[in-house]
Formats: C-alpha cells, structure tokens, sequence
C-alpha cells in the first residue's frame, strides 16, 4: 500500500483520487531512496510507473521541507516534447493538492512566454535538454537553489546526442544536490559513463527484464518479403483487426510518410508523428488522437518516445525494432494500466537474426502467425541454431561449394602453353596509328 511508504496525506489523497491501488516494483523499490536523499541508479521501462516513483517522494519534499525563498528547487530533464508534456501533465495531477507550481520548457514554445514562466520560479521544471541550453547561454533560469534533478529515460537522451548539454545542466546545479537517473537499461556505455560522472554513492534499482514487458500483450509476428509486401499485409490488418486506437512504428520519417499515403489512400484517417512535424501539427495530432477523432498513427521511434495515450491497443511494427529496448518502449505503447493490447511486428530475411536476439534478450516468444490470403514466399530459415537465429551452411559444405568452383572455373580457363604460329604472325602487318593495313587494288 502506498501508505506503507510514508507520503504526506495531501499526495495519498491525491492517489487516491488517480485510483492507484498500489505500489509498482520501481515505486516500491525507489521512493524510501530518494525520500532518503540518496543518488539513484534505476532501469525501469515505460509503463513500470517510473514517472510517479520520483514524482511522489520530490514531492513529499516540497510539501514537508522548506526551500529557498526563489528559484526552482527540481529539475528533471527527458528526451522528446511529449514526454516533458506528459511528466508535466502527471505532476499536475499529483500534486493538485499542494501549491507546487511546474513549469515547461521544450522548443516550439516562445522565448517570452517561457521567460515569464521563469521569473515565476515554478518549484518544478521540466524540460528537454536543447531548449533548456539554449535558456542557460540567455542566463535566464536560477538553478543556485536546485534540491534534485532528474534524467529521465537517460539511455535515450545520451543516444539522441545530448551528453554535453546534460552534463553542462547538471553542472549549472549545487554540486550537492541530489542526482537521479532513469534508464531502460543499465547496460548502456553511455549511461554508465555520465552515472560515474554525476552520481555520488548511488544506490542502485534494477526491475527484471520480464517485468519491462506487461503479461497482458500478446505479442505476434508476420513473416513478410519486402516492403510492397508489408503494405498489403498492414492494410489487410487494419482493415480486419478490431482496435480502439493504432500505433504504427517505422524506422525512418520517408517509411512514416509513405506509410501516412498508403493507408489514406483506403480512405482511413491516420497522421504521422516525426522530426519535420512542427509542435503545433504535433499537439494538433495528439489532441485528435486523444479523443478518438483519428483512430491511427504511424511515428518514428523518436517521435512517439514517452507517449502516454489512453486505450491504444494495437502496435504494429512496419519497421522491425533496432534493439531488444527499442522493442520494449514501441509495445509498451499498449497494454497499460491493466487493460490488454496487441503488438504484431512484420519481419523479413534480413529481421529474422534481429528478431531473435530481441527473443532472447528479452526471455520471450513471439506467437507465429500468418495471414492466409497474403502468405508470402519467406517461410523463415531452413536450419536454425539453438539462439534462434539463422543456421548458415556448414564449414565442409562450404570448402566443397568452393573447390568445386574453383575446379571448374580452372577447367573452362584456356591453357596458355602453345608456340606463337610464327608463320601467321609475320603474315600480320602491325597496324599503323589505328588504322588497317591498305590492301593491293586487284589487276
């Protein structure tokens, strides 16, 4: 129970007002530490609840601990718009019963406004690391009195390229404020390098990879030839699944646009989320997303990172993930909240090695299916080794393969042993500047 872990009264009411029932693993395991003002270690996935688990116990501080009469006193910085939009959008909501004040700071948004939200001196901000440097070269926030600062999602902060702009945050901070980091795994160099760098004596928190996964997804796969075949395919499910609302994922934002013509082109309303949309068509998307008034949307893995929408119950994976944790946060899109969803990822030859190192890594199994109408011709590898990943032909088949090659080329090949016929060579006249010799006109 959340009372076991010693909140304020006012943030319990608040829980229970959201209908929280209890503590997840992270919660659980996190909040006496960051209550304890310890540096924090932690891997947990999208949709553990992780946001809450530093939520609640900063809280608890700003409501039980007097601060410095100006300036902000948290500071948590993520990687994309939507998740600082959804952070913003939980810490309201828990802290409704308090007077903390957050402010947010993401590009999209003018200079002016956010400078004002600033002199405010929100109690929290919330922000992306470009825009918040950008702030900090104008010297316009005041972080002396700053209690704690978070990363969140950290693995994915560090791949998008703002290492430096994080460290150079973190240490415009007092040196001894408390320091938390959240990834989705611990094993990124990355991650480990700026954990060294920042943390002091941190405790770590590590949730089982089985747990990054909600038991309520039924995860499927399709085998499929290219992408003119994956078209027909995703059109076919989209045509005859049953969904509420569809997350469609691809690598690139030419796949997501080509992908947005394909399937309007059925006359099925779908927008697209990535790098070239401007914040306001973004918030334009999410909002009719939100409400039911689009029922599709195909994004960039770095579009759609932090979404947080309600009753999304299918993901279709157009473009197969590129890491087992890429996987994890695309299908952690459904499933939230206890509710059931559906994850279906098309993978092809070249996915096949790919898609078993994800099974692997992640202790799970796919479940084989086929769409009868549009089976394709890839049927899956012939031999496959004990990882699951494509058996290539053995060393003996291979020497044999290639001596048998390198016999038959040496056969065709025309010894090059015989004398010059000397008697047609000097019947040859060399040719002179390109052109034939002239020939004797007959008598």
């Amino acid at each position: 129970m959340f009372t076991d872990l010693l909140l304020h009264e006012r943030l319990l009411k608040s829980i229970q007002k959201l209908k929280y029932t209890s503590p997840t693993d992270v919660q659980r395991e996190a909040i006496p530490v960051i209550l304890a003002k310890k540096d924090l270690l932690a891997s947990a996935a999208t949709g553990t609840g992780k946001t809450a688990a530093y939520l609640l116990p900063l809280l608890h501080r700003l409501i039980t601990e007097k601060g410095a009469p100006q300036g902000t006193r948290v500071l948590i910085l993520a990687p994309t718009r939507e998740l600082v939009q959804q952070i913003v959008k939980e810490c309201e909501s828990l802290a409704r019963f308090t007077r903390a004040g957050v402010g947010l700071i993401t590009g999209g948004t003018e200079f002016k406004a956010q400078n004002a939200m600033l002199r405010k001196d929100p109690d929290v901000i919330v922000a992306t690391p470009g825009r918040l440097i950008e702030h900090l070269d104008r010297g316009t926030p005041d972080f002396k009195n700053v209690e704690a600062v978070v990363l969140d999602e950290a693995d994915r902060m560090l791949d998008m390229g703002f290492q430096e702009d994080v460290l150079r945050i973190v240490n415009s901070c007092p040196k001894d404020c408390q320091k938390l980091m959240f990834s989705a795994t611990l094993k990124n160099k990355d991650v480990s390098y700026v954990a060294n760098l920042i943390l002091d004596q941190p405790q770590t928190v590590s949730i089982e990879e089985k747990s990054k996964i909600p038991e309520l997804i039924n995860q499927q796969l399709i085998l499929s030839d290219n992408d003119q075949h994956k078209e027909k395919q995703l059109l076919w499910l989209l045509e005859n699944e049953s969904y509420t609302k569809a997350l469609i994922f691809t690598k690139t934002r030419l796949g997501a646009n080509r992908v947005r013509g394909i399937v309007r082109g059925r006359k099925l309303k779908i927008d697209a989320l990535h790098s070239e949309i401007t914040q306001d068509d973004r918030n334009e998307t999410m909002r009719k997303f939100r409400r039911g008034e689009i029922k599709l949307v195909v994004a960039t893995d770095v579009a759609a990172r932090g979404l947080d929408i309600a009753d999304v119950d299918l993901v279709i994976n157009f473009d197969f993930a590129g890491s087992g944790d890429e996987y994890v946060h695309r299908i952690g899109r459904t499933g939230r909240a206890g509710s059931e969803g559906c994850a279906i990822s098309f993978v092809t030859a070249a996915d096949w090695n790919l898609m078993a190192s994800v099974e692997r890594y992640l202790s799970i199994k796919m479940i084989r299916r086929t769409i009868k109408s549009l089976a394709g011709h890839y049927k899956g590898p012939k031999k496959v080794k004990a990882s699951g990943k494509a058996a290539s032909g053995s060393k003996k088949k291979k020497l044999k393969v290639a001596n048998k090659t390198s016999a038959s080329s040496n056969k065709r090949k025309k010894p090059d042993n015989k004398k010059p016929d000397n008697k047609k060579a000097t019947n040859k006249k060399p040719l002179i500047d390109g052109f034939a010799p002239m020939k004797k006109k007959p008598s």
